[in-house]
């Protein structure tokens, strides 16, 4: 699998949270339309299928990004 580049990884994260928070305030569907363009490239660039895993795996491929045990955070570890 082809891997994106980090930096167009964090252009691609920072873009959509944006536009995820216009969204939430206008509900315009041309914001809308471009988060789905961006979710689409997202998944094909980290091999995933749906928008909360393309940014999860985005977010771990950054600089600086590092695993985290979060089992204690749930409760089930």
């Amino acid at each position: 699998m082809l891997m994106a580049h980090p930096a167009v990884l964090r252009e691609l994260v920072a873009e959509y949270e944006v536009l995820e928070l216009l969204h939430a305030r206008q509900g315009k569907a041309e914001v809308r339309r471009r988060m789905d363009d961006i979710a689409y490239t997202l998944c094909v660039s980290t091999g995933t299928r749906d928008v909360d895993a393309a940014l999860i795996a985005a977010r771990h491929r950054l600089p600086g990004a590092g695993v985290r045990d979060d089992s204690l955070l749930t409760g089930t570890g």
